[in-house]
């Protein structure tokens, strides 16, 4: 009974991605080419300042993480010297 549910979903699927492709759905030349064009420059240094900041928290993260995976690792050392 399940495998006849997953086929049936997998070809609903299948037939969802094939009308989408016939219909040109997933086609949008113009869209980056509009988006550079239309954008002003206040909204590109804005998406560039956010750009910026999404490095930024993501780096603060990863040293976070780091540190935190260093901390446990020097208290499994000294308790293991108990």
């Amino acid at each position: 009974m399940l495998v006849f549910i997953s086929v049936l979903m997998g070809a609903a699927l299948l037939f969802g991605v094939l009308w989408g492709i016939k219909n040109r759905q997933f086609e949008d030349y113009r869209k980056f080419l509009d988006g550079a064009n239309l954008d002003g420059e206040d909204a590109l240094n804005e998406a560039y300042a956010l750009e910026l900041r999404k490095k930024e928290a993501l780096k603060k993260r990863l040293e976070a993480s780091k540190n935190e995976h260093e901390g446990k690792g020097e208290h499994d050392k000294t308790n293991k010297k108990l």
